[in-house]
């Protein structure tokens, strides 16, 4: 992810501030106190979701949604916009991102992107490969394939793609298969062309929330216990009852299976809470490995919004 702008043209662009972390890590609220920091300051705020949980609106409880008493008056979108049965790919809600940050910058706000899903906010400040949609005939073969036998394949088709992937790795090596088979040309090739990408056109103002893991894990596991509390057994009987496709998105969601497997009497109260607290934990490190590594260095970064004073918001976001 790129943010190189020099200091004359980056005066000239709109801002877009970025608060990222892990779940749990206290972002939401951050981004809250920005949003009153930035109106007291002259420019009023909209916080845009970057939580690819939370546009669900099958999902208020199990993504942690914030409530009208969490906005506190600060305006919030993308946040329930997506019935389950719609699946939001990451170009879908870069499109919508881009959209909400136009809205903003046109009625003199500042959107403030917050979330931790890594490819929503890479695709949207990066761009997608415009890769065409793939022939169904060939995803249909390709998908029928073991990975080994697909592997094997790309080494003879795609070699420098097989390389760098694990011949183990199903999701990926049937992706890069299906793609030079369909159009002929490496993903690779395709990647080199992204597309859409905002990050030249916006004066970025980076934050990322990096807490103490022993503190994030125990907060994730009280929160997810505090979900079983405030209702999510319910939201997902409810969920369970709409017939979905079990591979969408939104029934994959940290905590669905976890309490689906209660609900069908497979799992006690006990593990159901011990896996949903596990699911999460393991969810948080993900996020923390990727925001700990992925983007630039000079993003600056954070143990706690505890941590965090207005002059530094002042400061960060340049109010």
């Amino acid at each position: 992810m790129s943010t190189e702008t020099s200091p004359s043209s980056a005066a000239t662009l709109p801002p877009l501030a970025l608060i990222a972390g892990p779940t749990a890590s206290g972002k939401s609220d951050l981004a809250v106190e920005l949003g009153l920091l930035s109106a007291r300051a002259g420019m009023p705020a909209v916080v845009i979701n970057a939580d690819s949980a939370q546009v669900y609106s099958d999902l208020r409880i199990l993504s942690a949604r914030p409530s009208p008493e969490d906005m506190r008056g600060v305006p919030h979108r993308l946040y329930g916009t997506w019935g389950g049965e719609n699946a939001c790919s990451a170009a879908d809600w870069a499109a919508a991102a881009r959209e909400e940050i136009a809205a903003a910058h046109e009625a003199v706000k500042l959107p403030i992107l917050v979330g931790g899903t890594g490819l929503y906010i890479r695709t949207l400040l990066d761009g997608i490969a415009p890769v065409p949609a793939i022939d169904p005939g060939v995803r249909e073969a390709v998908r029928a394939m073991p990975v080994a036998e697909a592997h094997a394949a790309l080494v003879r088709e795609d070699p420098a793609r097989a390389a760098v992937l694990s011949p183990a790795d199903t999701t990926r090596v049937l992706r890069a298969l299906e793609v030079v088979r369909s159009t002929g040309r490496p993903l690779a090739e395709w990647q080199a062309e992204k597309v859409g990408g905002i990050a030249d056109a916006v004066d970025l103002r980076p934050l990322i929330l990096l807490p103490d893991r022993e503190w994030l894990y125990a907060r994730c596991d009280v929160r997810f216990e505090a979900m079983l509390e405030a209702g999510a057994i319910e939201e997902v009987r409810a969920l369970l009852e709409r017939g979905l496709d079990p591979a969408l998105s939104v029934m994959r969601a940290i905590g669905v299976p976890e309490i689906a497997a209660f609900l069908a009497g497979r799992a006690s109260w006990l593990a159901t809470i011990e896996a949903g607290q596990q699911a999460t934990r393991n969810y948080a490190k993900r996020q923390y490995t990727w925001l700990r590594h992925q983007p630039p260095a000079d993003w600056p970064r954070f143990a706690s919004e505890n941590s965090i004073t207005s002059d530094d918001l002042a400061r960060l976001f340049q109010l």
